[in-house]
């Protein structure tokens, strides 16, 4: 993929973008873990996650949060992480306007973000949270959470246990018609990988590309209704 440079509140935000030619397709934001604690937007997750998008026609983009890689600026815990977040999908729907399903992708700390994020933009349409640190953050703004969305985990994670990942989604108040998924990759731990250190992201892959196949189905049937 191309080196893409976005402007950001606090700089250049180094990016990578995949384009579909389809003028409609649906677009996929992607957020990168902790960058104190070596997230980037090349994280294997990310790029599994990134790839099972496009895969499925969607023009997707991934990004580095300020001070990661070449982006410019310093760590800001939250607030300026989540303005980065906000000018990525400003030129992702500046280039694709007339998409017809927004999503928003996080893992771990990305997650954080991803919410705070679709809960300041009503045009999201679904979510993928992919071990979100239930058990570190506080996700109690999701009231109510405005978009149907998957929570997904692995089985032996030590750093965000599934009973934590469980209560959130349990926990998660949402608007009518809205549903909250979730779903446990077994035998992963925090990084998508085993025991024996076999990679377990194309295991997780599977299970976002299940759900996002379901759901683009809803998505499409409900904005058909409401144009009747």
């Amino acid at each position: 993929m191309p080196e893409l440079n976005i402007n950001g509140p606090a700089g250049r935000l180094e990016a990578r973008y995949h384009h579909e030619n389809d003028p409609r397709s649906p677009i996929a934001l992607i957020l990168h873990p902790h960058p104190q604690f070596g997230g980037t937007m090349n994280n294997p997750v990310i790029h599994q996650l990134y790839y099972m998008f496009y895969e499925r026609g969607f023009s997707t983009l991934r990004f580095n949060f300020r001070g990661v890689g070449k982006s410019q600026g310093y760590f800001d815990n939250g607030p300026g992480e989540l303005s980065d977040a906000a000018s990525a999908l400003d030129w992702l729907q500046l280039v694709k306007p007339d998409a017809k399903a927004c999503w928003i992708v996080g893992f771990s700390f990305g997650t954080w973000i991803a919410m705070q994020l679709l809960m300041r933009r009503p045009e999201i349409d679904a979510f993928v949270c992919v071990a979100p640190p239930a058990n570190i953050y506080d996700f109690t703004f999701l009231a109510p959470c405005p978009a149907s969305g998957l929570f997904v985990n692995g089985e032996r994670d030590r750093v965000v246990p599934s009973a934590s990942v469980a209560e959130l989604a349990a926990k998660t108040k949402t608007q009518k018609g809205i549903k909250i998924t979730h779903t446990i990759v077994p035998s992963a731990n925090h990084f998508f990988t085993g025991e024996n250190k076999e990679d377990l992201t194309a295991n997780l892959a599977d299970v976002v590309s299940n759900y996002v196949n379901e759901r683009m189905i809803e998505i499409l049937e409900e904005k058909a209704k409401a144009e009747r």
